[in-house]
């Protein structure tokens, strides 16, 4: 079940999913930090948030969805009992390493063969995947090595000149980004 839903103009979520399926950038909240957003698929897109970050394409980025349908296309299927684990969670703030499926972009997993994936339970990240029709690239609103971005306006003043749009609402309050495990192993490989 989703949480509450936040009050948002149907105008500016259906104008945020434009821009996401035409290719643009879009900051919005997550559970516990603003993301930077964009269509998986649209590599000038990536391009463009992974110089906004100074970011390395081998680090690999992290899709949210408003469901796990949404993460199909990208991973590979998993052991009925892991997928009973990762899925037992869902919607929620856990992000998990699946298997990355054999088309899925480099630029999405970086160096590596699984990609970081989450169905979360933020009503408004959820809402704009559902207005998009597609899960998101979500990475923390920063430059690297500075703090995330909490609030529409340290999103401006850190990057507001290049992207399309910020998306306005709060976050879901988590002091922490989500906890990312290795659904494979079980390991912890960020602590939330």
């Amino acid at each position: 079940m989703r949480a509450a839903q936040v009050p948002i103009s149907p105008f500016r979520l259906r104008e945020a999913a434009r821009l996401i399926r035409g290719g643009g950038v879009v900051a919005h909240p997550t559970e516990a930090v603003y993301g930077l957003g964009c269509h998986p698929l649209a590599v000038e897109a990536v391009g463009r948030i992974l110089a906004i970050k100074g970011r390395p394409i081998s680090k690999g980025l992290i899709l949210i969805a408003a469901d796990f349908a949404q993460l199909e296309p990208f991973v590979r299927p998993v052991a009925a009992e892991v997928m009973t684990e990762v899925l037992a969670g869902w919607p929620g703030p856990r992000t998990w390493l699946l298997p990355a499926s054999p088309g899925c972009p480099p630029w999405l997993t970086g160096a590596h063969d699984t990609l970081a994936v989450r169905v979360t339970a933020h009503p408004l990240a959820a809402a704009l995947c559902d207005a998009a029709g597609t899960p998101l690239v979500s990475t923390s609103a920063n430059r690297a090595g500075r703090p995330a971005a909490r609030s529409a306006l340290a999103v401006r003043r850190c990057c507001g000149a290049e992207i399309d749009l910020i998306l306005s609402g709060p976050t879901s309050g988590l002091a922490a980004p989500t906890p990312i495990r290795d659904a494979a192993s079980g390991a912890l490989i960020r602590a939330g």
